[in-house]
């Protein structure tokens, strides 16, 4: 099977609506829509809802929104239209619990053709033959006990309406060979392979039929899922036999694990879209950063934009290893996408973090420029939510430090508050013309050379009384943003805590 024989590329995602999109199911979604859009090919979203005890209300509508955040656009399928759900291509219904006569009508088709048989085992019956597989050490697996039922009893029992499943009649002993375009030729035989159920006894089908049923209707050339279904190819494969279909292309992609090389989970960390966009990393950061994990473009180039992904991708550079998500390294692209946008979009994206950190700050009606605090966040951050931690200072009206914070290493209360006292003098005298860093900087040091201070004894304390902190954004450049009355008044402040 070559990876790349049919001439028409469609791709899909396909996930389940149990919640928020995981940061894996974003790369599979990635890497279907990269590979579509550069063959010039088509990229579906389906919506595999057969197991309705796990569907979460809302979770289409939050899928739709992380694929659109992450610029992800969906040419068929579920799609969004003037803020709800809405259907898009003559391949629907896309939701699989629409689908369910679809189903049933190839499920009756493999029974007339012996390809399926009814099993009407019961749960109690099948736990304890799973116990007792287990007790034996071996695979759990079912033993085929209706396989070969006659037709009457089969009938008589349908008549009754005798609870049952579809299973899928597996070949006995058969070699079964495909090629997967990240691990290559790949051998099973069926002696391996379990009777799947197809049917389940509540109407739904299994992940197995309807996906297979899907795919072949909807037209798709290439699967690309996670490697956790490799196992479950076999099974697709004699399914399309089953049915006399072609069989597509197949792409496992490899798992996303944690630094210590364990399965990505919630247990560990965050692994929603949904965290990383709260906690502000950019929707191109996390792509470009999603992009790399198993996929190696063969070049040192390490920031991609989107056109650009879809220009390099290749299916045939996807690793076969497990891929670190390696949340520093999300955090050093991020900075670097943070650090070249504009600034009014910077100020855009920093708002809504800046006013659920500071609430009680009046944005709308600024005290201070807003915009220049901006320009000394957006080359420090990695995150967006991580804005007002370092210039907190700025925003509340008050400084909350302890008194010792202003004095410099060795020297003492009466000697600093005479150096606040000379600074203070200095910048009363400052026109407001020169209230700017470079005019603010000279005066300043010219003030510490005429007193023989140090640059500490007289800057240290400066930074305190206009930050509160030990480490902050040199007080030039704090000086200039606040203006010369609120500077001045924290200048005098700070003077007060010394005397106390």
């Amino acid at each position: 099977m070559s990876l790349f024989k049919q001439p028409k590329i469609r791709t899909r995602f396909a996930p389940s609506p149990t919640g928020y999109l995981h940061v894996g199911g974003l790369r599979t979604a990635l890497y279907s829509y990269l590979f579509a859009k550069q063959k010039k090919g088509k990229f579906i979203l389906r919506i595999e809802d057969t197991d309705q005890t796990r569907a979460v209300y809302g979770a289409v509508e939050n899928l739709l929104q992380a694929l659109t955040w992450a610029g992800l656009t969906v040419d068929e399928g579920i799609i969004e239209k003037n803020g709800k759900t809405a259907e898009k291509g003559r391949f629907g219904p896309y939701k699989q619990s629409k689908r369910l006569k679809i189903y049933q009508k190839y499920a009756q088709k493999l029974l007339k053709t012996g390809q399926a048989y009814y099993c009407f085992c019961s749960p109690s019956r099948l736990e304890t033959l799973r116990h007792q597989q287990e007790q034996a050490k071996q695979p759990t697996r079912y033993d085929g006990h209706c396989r070969h039922s006659s037709e009457e009893e089969i009938n008589q029992k349908l008549k009754t309406n005798q609870p049952r499943v579809i299973r899928m009649k597996v070949p006995e002993n058969q070699t079964l060979e495909f090629t997967d375009g990240v691990r290559g030729q790949l051998t099973f035989n069926t002696k391996d392979i379990d009777d799947q159920i197809l049917i389940k006894s509540d109407g739904y089908p299994t992940y197995h039929l309807a996906s297979v049923v899907d795919d072949h209707l909807m037209g798709i050339s290439h699967i690309i899922r996670g490697e956790e279904w490799l196992s479950s190819t076999p099974k697709h494969i004699l399914l399309y036999l089953a049915l006399a279909w072609p069989v597509p292309n197949f792409v496992h992609l490899p798992l996303l694990l944690n630094p210590d090389k364990s399965k990505l989970s919630k247990r560990q960390g965050d692994v929603a879209v949904e965290d990383y966009r709260r906690q502000g990393y950019l929707p191109e950061a996390l792509i470009n950063f999603v992009a790399l994990l198993g996929w190696n473009p063969g070049t040192d180039q390490e920031l991609f934009s989107l056109a650009e992904l879809i220009e390099k991708f290749n299916l045939n550079k996807i690793n076969k290893s497990g891929a670190i998500f390696d949340l520093k390294k999300l955090d050093w692209m991020n900075s670097q996408y943070l650090k070249k946008i504009a600034p009014a979009r910077f100020a855009e994206l920093a708002k809504p973090f800046l006013q659920k950190r500071f609430p009680q700050f009046d944005f709308n009606n600024q005290q201070i420029p807003l915009a220049e605090i901006l320009a000394l966040e957006q080359a420090r951050i990695s995150r967006l939510d991580q804005l007002g931690t370092e210039t907190e200072f700025f925003f509340n009206a008050e400084l909350t430090y302890p008194p010792e914070l202003l004095i410099w290493k060795k020297s003492s209360a009466a000697a600093t508050r005479k150096n606040l006292t000379l600074l203070t003098e200095r910048l009363v005298n400052c026109p407001e013309t020169d209230w700017t860093i470079a005019k603010l900087e000279e005066q300043i040091k010219q003030l510490i050379t005429a007193n023989n201070l140090t640059n500490g004894e007289l800057l240290w304390p400066m930074r305190v009384a206009l930050t509160g902190q030990a480490k902050s954004p040199p007080p030039f450049e704090v000086a200039m943003i606040l203006g010369p009355e609120r500077t001045l008044k924290r200048l005098t402040i700070a003077n007060k805590k010394l005397a106390e």
